[in-house]
């Protein structure tokens, strides 16, 4: 019987086979690299404001707690944004007449709030609650990174699924005491995980099974 290939064929296809494999892979890898990016996270990407305000000079420099211009994060789902007014109890007096802060006066005069642009943006069918999260002693930089260290606020987690599930099936390794969570310079210790069962305990914090059910973030 006549042979309709040639023996290399074989090789041939071979070859064809592996590198087909490695190509999809290749592809998967790049995906991957992608999809986790800043390109489609937004982490570590710096939002223009309308006002260039620093978080560095007025919590690192200025010792400025947060909860002075997040009045409701301890008690709301949003952390808050400060109106003009709290801006003013300042720089009323300190910058009073800076080209910066003009915006800041034309919004307190007309009563127009100055209009931000979001840093941290979940998606709308994703429910996330602050209050929660800082009576279970899970710190501001936990999240937000040292934003006493940022001359211009930006994300610098993810904000992905993968991120908030990592936390929900072992928040020990994220607990700190309550007195801690709004410290920017707070260090983990050396024995975090058994701090943070025994927190995990004392701040009723409920399974891992149940932090992890769908309703908890999709409701």
């Amino acid at each position: 019987m006549a042979q309709i290939f040639h023996r290399s064929t074989n090789t041939l296809s071979r070859l064809t086979i592996y590198l087909t494999l490695i190509v999809l892979g290749a592809l998967l890898m790049v995906t991957d690299r992608i999809q986790r990016s800043g390109y489609i996270t937004s982490a570590n990407v710096v939002v223009e404001q309308p006002i260039p305000f620093s978080h560095k000079h007025h919590v690192a420099d200025d010792g400025i707690d947060c909860r002075y211009c997040h009045t409701s994060v301890e008690t709301s789902a949003f952390a808050g944004i400060p109106p003009t007014r709290t801006c003013m109890n300042c720089h009323s007096l300190l910058f009073a007449d800076s080209p910066f802060l003009k915006p800041v006066r034309d919004s307190y005069s007309s009563g127009v709030p100055i209009e931000w642009n979001r840093v941290h943006k979940l998606a709308d069918y994703v429910y996330f609650d602050h209050s929660i999260h800082i009576a279970k002693g899970i710190g501001c930089a936990t999240c937000h990174g040292q934003v006493d260290q940022m001359p211009l606020v930006r994300q610098v987690a993810t904000l992905q699924m993968e991120w908030c599930i990592d936390c929900h099936r072992q928040p020990e390794k994220y607990l700190r005491p309550k007195d801690q969570v709004f410290n920017m310079a707070y260090q983990a210790p050396s024995n975090q995980i058994a701090l943070g069962l025994q927190l995990k305990q004392d701040y009723h914090i409920r399974s891992a099974e149940e932090l992890t059910s769908c309703s908890t973030c999709h409701r």
